[in-house]
């Protein structure tokens, strides 16, 4: 299992557009991962879960992620975080 943290970065934070690149890409790969709180961890493949956290910008989140692609399926998350969702700023 790996776990870290990482800051939503984007100015408009896990809106829904942004949660749906989440979700399409940690639905890309076999292994569970969960992203959240502490105290409130959800699946990463569920749309509904993902906005629910409404992390806004400077929000630090957890992730979890455990499986066989355990090591690319973390490091496409982070970077997709890290990339602002792919989106202009």
């Amino acid at each position: 299992m790996i776990k870290g943290q990482i800051t939503i970065i984007n100015k408009l934070g896990l809106h829904a557009r942004a949660a749906g690149k989440l979700v399409s890409e940690a639905a890309g790969f076999s292994s569970q991962i969960k992203i959240g709180h502490a105290s409130r961890m959800v699946d990463a493949k569920s749309i509904m879960s993902v906005m629910l956290l409404a992390a806004s910008q400077g929000t630090q989140l957890q992730i979890e992620v455990e499986g066989n692609d355990e090591d690319s399926a973390y490091q496409a998350i982070e970077n997709l975080i890290n990339n602002r969702f792919d989106e202009a700023e």
